[in-house]
């Protein structure tokens, strides 16, 4: 028997993995747009002209660069600096997401760009938090500057989509008959044991109930039988009580509550 596989089927098995064009990182519009507009603002730069090659299945270097285009975009950090070379090599003017505080690392392309540092928190569509500064073939003979008003922009604009966000969360309270990693996390928290058998469960990506609205249990779920269903209701009155437990509980003193007791007289018709 072959232990090891031929290369041909490994290069047949690559040919067919998704390719990552964005470190997962992807920009929320909201967010891009705001930043976008400081660039065409600062640089002059007709918003019509702007480009992003970096999208899901692209290939920025077999992308279209049309004449007196300028890239705008959120590139995969991991090859940042063969990202800058090659559009610098080429004259193709850009203005790119990079990591804070590796902003200045390139070796080969740290003279020959503009580094916008700035202390913009992020929070990606991925839900990665990433503190975020910029580079750009813009304004070269200043190699770093920092810009507080970009700064207050997209964190600006991050915290109004934080407030949104939370807003439109809603809660769910699911039957005693389902158990998500969120609960089994509560449960192991307060350090109660609770297990569920492979006969006993049927994997869930959504309620018949939630389907009408269009909606799905985060992370998916489990469908527990009566007795698996029992159990976890034990388990999870057990880590309510423990929990209760390191809740540290004020009492009213003997003058607060002759204080009360002063209010309740005032109260009185």
């Amino acid at each position: 028997m072959r232990n090891i596989k031929s290369k041909t089927y490994e290069e047949f098995v690559e040919k067919f993995k998704p390719k990552k064009t964005t470190d997962d990182c992807y920009t929320p519009s909201e967010i891009y747009e705001v930043i976008k507009d400081w660039v065409c603002k600062r640089y002059n730069i007709d918003p019509e002209n702007v480009i992003r090659p970096f999208w899901p299945g692209g290939d920025y270097e077999k992308d279209e660069y049309p004449p007196g285009c300028v890239v705008v975009d959120n590139p995969p950090f991991s090859i940042l600096k063969n990202i800058c070379e090659f559009y610098l090599e080429r004259g193709i003017p850009f203005f790119l997401f990079a990591p804070s505080l590796t902003a200045l690392s390139g070796k080969t392309t740290w003279d020959r760009m503009n580094h916008i540092v700035c202390d913009c928190t992020i929070e990606y569509e991925n839900g990665a938090t990433v503190k975020t500064s910029f580079i750009t073939s813009f304004e070269p003979e200043t190699v770093a500057e920092t810009s507080p008003e970009l700064t207050k922009l997209v964190n600006d604009t991050t915290e109004k989509l934080r407030q949104e966000n939370a807003r439109k969360l809603s809660k769910y309270d699911y039957p005693d008959h389902i158990v998500t990693a969120a609960m089994m996390q509560k449960m192991a928290r307060y350090g109660v044991h609770f297990r569920v058998r492979r006969e006993e469960c049927q994997h869930v990506r959504s309620l018949d109930a939630q389907r009408a609205m269009k909606k799905t249990i985060y992370g998916a779920g489990l469908l527990l039988s009566d007795q698996a269903a029992a159990r976890k209701q034990n388990a999870e009155k057990q880590a309510a009580e423990k929990a209760a437990e390191d809740t540290i509980c004020y009492e009213l003193s003997e003058r607060e509550r002759e204080l009360v007791e002063e209010l309740n007289k005032s109260t009185l018709y």
